[in-house]
């Protein structure tokens, strides 16, 4: 079901320190002296989201990309990746691995300063997704860093309200929009920080890599209730994961709108050992595999960390072996000091996914023949050939893991501003999975 979004105000182009006046006009022009607003402000929760979208504006830069600045990662964007990967000599995906973005980065420095520019709209903060809309945001405050020589930052304010047919009078948001150089947008963290609305939950969706090493990210970190990832666009999963345990460490709250696309992974492997008989030889495992499409092996690491920490499993030894799967073997001790040994394959596929790293596959097994605990988890999208090779596949339990919709990182995010408090099993997931990448 789509939401109907009405402007109250339109962008409108202010300087910095008018935007707190600017805002209190549109609310007082509402009231016009009535009793009651026809429009209110929401009084729920403050974001902020950075949204660099380096990689639209370079594609831009270097002629592919002709489109609007926008950060949605639609057909147009990822046939503009794939013009550029062709163009380059690389491996035509339609997506921005590590390799794609250091050539695409080499490509923009080579430029001559007065040609580093292209005549693409810039229309991050105009377009607010319905899904997130739909949760009432009291305030949204949008960061776009610019490319080019840095002028300063530039503001801009609106409101919108999401038309709600249950509701009389209309319940809107205020909307935000700072534009400038990644060094620009640095100066004016305090800001940043002081926009966000004291009293109410404060949501900060990075839509980068962690960097504790960025005033701007550390400024929000301090000020927040809750820093929100996407670890599906990691270039380099290991080290953010790394990153990312650090600042747990630190009293720093995160979430990572990946993981809740392991979901329907985590519920079918609990499923298959509710009978009792299966669930009496859990502790018989000492095989686990796991199939992920090649690119990013988030979604895998994640999966592994969750199931080790449910066992109660010890990483003791990391392995890459390498290959045309890029092989890595993990070994774990059980508290019965039974020896695991862990196998994560990235899988070529020819038809890559919108979420890079989907899990393709899951095998549980044991050494002992008489443990009923075999079990393959088999994606309906893809398949999982490999894991069901070898002839002892007719043993186990085999179950197909169905193609979840509304995995985009939107209405992810609408599900996770409904969660206020801290997600314990993410947590202790994500502790052994960084546990796990120490040995490396």
């Amino acid at each position: 079901m789509s939401t109907t979004l009405v402007a109250l105000q339109q962008p409108k182009d202010i300087s910095l320190g008018e935007i707190e006046a600017e805002l209190s006009k549109i609310w007082l022009g509402q009231s016009g002296g009535k009793a009651t607003a026809i429009a209110t402000r929401a009084a729920t929760f403050s974001m902020v989201i950075y949204e660099p979208e380096e990689f639209q504006q370079l594609l831009a830069g270097l002629g592919f990309y002709k489109g609007e600045i926008d950060g949605i990662n639609g057909s147009a964007t990822r046939d503009a990746i794939k013009e550029a990967q062709k163009a380059y000599q690389l491996p035509i995906t339609g997506r921005v691995d590590s390799d794609t973005l250091a050539k695409l980065r080499s490509e923009w420095t080579a430029k001559s300063p007065e040609t580093r520019q292209f005549p693409n709209m810039d229309a991050r903060g105009f377009s607010i997704s319905e899904v997130i809309a739909d949760q009432n945001p009291c305030r949204v405050i949008t960061l776009c860093p610019t490319f080019g020589e840095d002028t300063g930052v530039t503001a801009q304010v609106s409101a919108y309200c999401p038309v709600q047919k249950k509701q009389s009078s209309l319940i809107c948001c205020e909307y935000i929009t700072l534009r400038g150089t990644k060094e620009a947008l640095e100066r004016v963290s305090d800001v940043v920080t002081s926009l966000m609305i004291p009293d109410l939950p404060k949501f900060v969706w990075w839509k980068a890599t962690p960097n504790p090493e960025q005033e701007l990210f550390r400024n929000l970190c301090e000020n927040s209730n809750c820093i929100i990832l996407d670890s599906s666009y990691f270039t380099d999963a290991d080290s953010e994961f790394l990153k990312m345990q650090e600042l747990m460490e630190n009293q720093t709250y995160i979430a990572d709108l990946n993981w809740h696309r392991l979901s329907a992974w985590q519920e079918l492997a609990a499923a298959t050992f509710d009978p009792p008989q299966r669930r009496a030889s859990l502790g018989e495992i000492d095989k686990i595999t796991l199939d992920y499409e090649k690119g990013n092996a988030a979604q895998a690491l994640m999966f592994l960390g969750w199931f080790a920490s449910r066992l109660d499993w010890q990483p003791t030894t990391y392995t890459e072996t390498g290959g045309d799967y890029d092989i890595v073997h993990i070994k774990f001790t059980s508290p019965t000091d039974k020896e695991i040994l862990a196998e994560l394959a990235a899988i070529p596929t020819a038809d890559y996914g919108e979420i890079p790293g989907d899990l393709v596959g899951v095998r549980l097994g044991s050494n002992n023949p008489n443990a009923d605990c075999c079990t393959i988890l088999c994606s309906e999208d893809t398949g999982c050939m490999r894991l069901e090779a070898g002839g002892s596949a007719q043993s186990c339990r085999t179950e197909q893991v169905s193609a979840l919709s509304d995995q985009k990182a939107e209405y992810l995010m609408a599900q996770q501003l409904q969660r206020w408090g801290r997600e314990v099993l993410y947590e202790e997931s994500l502790a052994i999975t960084a546990e796990i990448l120490k040995l490396r």
